[in-house]
């Protein structure tokens, strides 16, 4: 009866010792960050984290959740989050997906109060405020955003353009690279005009390579190619 036993204890220390193995080995998928900005004051960002308590958190801290709060400008912040910078207006809210799923690469943007979608991204590793505008044939930025982004707009294709206050000279150009998000798109179509733009208009160069999902406030954009 005695080694009955003591076969029996012999198998469950096995099995235990497989379950902690299994237990050790498991690579859990990454977590979605969600992140809102609520409210600013005193060099400091009211956030809430993943439904949370709104918490104060001055520039140039980071959370325990690894968001960062790099600058804060008239009624917004740019937050670093997962890694990614996202420039968020109060009320408005970003859900990063993490960087390290093996899914086609994604992104989610939330429209601010006017329904637009406002994105902090990079050209050329340039960080960039990027406007969604689906009327735009090509991404769209200013001499200044292609300076910063080490653009020689100047050997390319020259032309005009109408614009609500006239014709505009512009440079068509190729961008070596558009992020926005998890997303990153090579030799993307784009003109660069002399005048300045408050924003770099995200237009059809670069969102015909998405599948874009609209849900109310809400946009998916997934990488097709």
């Amino acid at each position: 009866m005695a080694t009955g036993f003591m076969g029996v204890g012999r198998r469950m220390r096995s099995v235990h010792s497989i379950v902690v193995l299994l237990c050790l080995t498991c690579v859990w998928p990454a977590q979605a960050t969600d992140v809102a900005l609520v409210g600013l004051y005193s060099g400091k960002a009211l956030i809430v984290i993943d439904g949370g308590k709104p918490r104060s958190v001055p520039v140039g801290s980071t959370t325990g959740e690894g968001v960062k709060v790099l600058s804060i400008e008239a009624g917004a912040a740019n937050l670093e989050i997962d890694g990614h910078v996202r420039h968020l207006v109060i009320g408005q809210q970003a859900v990063s997906t993490g960087s390290d799923t093996a899914a086609a690469a994604a992104t989610t943007l939330t429209a601010d109060a006017a329904g637009h979608f406002i994105t902090m991204g990079t050209i050329n590793g340039a960080p960039t405020r990027f406007l969604v505008d689906t009327g735009a044939t090509m991404v769209a930025l200013s001499a200044a955003d292609a300076r910063r982004a080490n653009v020689d707009y100047e050997k390319g294709e020259p032309g005009m353009v109408m614009t609500a206050n006239g014709p505009v000279r512009v440079w068509r150009v190729m961008l070596n690279s558009v992020r926005v998000g998890d997303v990153v798109v090579s030799q993307v179509g784009a003109t660069v005009q002399e005048t300045n733009l408050p924003f770099a208009l995200l237009g059809m160069s670069f969102l015909n390579r998405m599948e874009m999902k609209r849900d109310g406030s809400t946009m998916i954009l997934k990488k097709r190619f």
